[in-house]
């Protein structure tokens, strides 16, 4: 293999690539990236068997070949290297890369050794807007559950439901403690409903890659999801990333985001989390609880908290509250990342009584993002 290639070229194939490599006694190989250089396309392959992520840049080849090299060894090196071009050519044992007056030998090991990956024919393919599915991993990947007692809950559910001749795609996560939902236009259509489970490994993977670009200009504006069987494929540009999707069910969580309130109230989300951070400094070690007061004949919310030892707050804000007067008490963690979730200035906070889930959304958006926080109950 020979081939010669634009350093930043070279340096955008590793990084989308090269972050997947995994230590593993049993397969040291799956810590290098596979170089497959052909026509005038160099492809870069990386795995660690339970995704893998393919991603190709423009060079010129002089003898086409594969070979694989040590991933972050070689990411970390190319980063070093000045924005010249970058030669590459293959011995039996070692690859030597010359930039300028840089020279290096790099030892790797040879393509046969590399785990194949499959091709995944999808049974469909989805277009999404692509701002709208990175704005909508970062409203859900965060309320996803880190114990593998139940695998479902590790990953987002993802809904597509036909809508007007197109598509809404719904990702929705929960821990058991809050839960996440945001609805999301589908550009191509949506014929039937379909439902799976990603990991969240997978998604954050994609939302680092799509970062990767976010600079770019020419790429495309929709990321194309396709699903077959048990395997779901991203392909965003030259990237694609295949991986395993989970295959339990996943919870009917509709029945448990509450539909009618006793208590409504419209609250400036700024100083909503200023008032929740003020009362946190308070809250007890371990239980992260603040208590949460609504006054609708003097409109108003008091955030406040009491610790035996440190002492106790109280931080009152103006909001728009009608209903009943009504307290509940919520760790203040789950609170701020639905808060922080939120882009809009206002937030609508709803809820029944103590013991009920609660419901947070962006004022007059309530179809585009849901958040749902379970109590704390005394």
């Amino acid at each position: 293999m020979k081939l010669s290639c634009t350093r930043d070229n070279l340096h955008q194939g590793l990084s989308i690539t090269s972050h997947l490599m995994t230590k593993n006694v049993n397969l040291p190989i799956l810590q290098n990236v596979l170089v497959k250089a052909e026509g005038g396309n160099i492809r870069f392959t990386a795995t660690n068997l339970e995704m893998a992520v393919n991603c190709s840049v423009r060079g010129k080849v002089d003898e086409a070949g594969e070979y694989t090299i040590p991933s972050k060894l070689f990411f970390d090196y190319v980063s070093l290297l000045p924005n010249e071009t970058i030669h590459l050519q293959v011995d039996d044992t070692n690859i030597a890369v010359e930039c300028g007056t840089f020279k290096t030998k790099i030892n790797g090991l040879s393509s046969s050794e590399f785990p194949l990956i499959p091709r995944v024919e999808g049974e469909l393919s989805l277009q999404i807007p692509v701002e709208d599915f990175k704005k909508a991993l970062s409203q859900v990947l965060f309320a996803v559950a880190t114990n593998e007692s139940r695998p479902e809950l590790t990953g987002v559910s993802f809904n597509f439901m036909p809508f007007e001749g197109e598509g809404r795609l719904t990702l929705a996560s929960t821990d058991s403690y809050r839960l996440a939902e945001a609805t999301i236009p589908v550009v191509s259509p949506v014929v039937e409903p379909l439902s799976l489970v990603v990991p969240a490994k997978t998604l954050s993977e994609v939302n680092r890659i799509l970062s990767v670009f976010k600079d770019d200009v020419e790429l495309p504006s929709s990321i194309t999801l396709s699903y077959s069987g048990s395997q779901v494929v991203f392909v965003y540009g030259s990237v694609e990333l295949i991986s395993r999707t989970i295959d339990e069910q996943y919870p009917d969580y509709q029945q448990i985001i509450p539909t009618e309130f006793r208590t409504q109230a419209l609250i400036d989300r700024m100083d909503f989390i200023k008032a929740v951070k003020t009362a946190s400094l308070f809250s007890k070690n371990g239980l992260f609880d603040v208590n949460l007061g609504f006054d609708s004949e003097l409109k108003q919310l008091s955030v406040s908290a009491t610790d035996a030892t440190r002492g106790t707050n109280t931080t009152v804000c103006s909001a728009d509250v009608s209903g009943q007067a009504n307290t509940v008490t919520v760790n203040y963690r789950y609170l701020l990342d639905g808060l922080q979730a939120i882009s809009s200035d206002q937030v609508a906070f709803e809820m029944i009584d103590p013991g009920n889930p609660c419901l947070l959304s962006p004022k007059g958006e309530t179809e585009g993002y849901r958040y749902v926080v379970m109590p704390i109950k005394q």
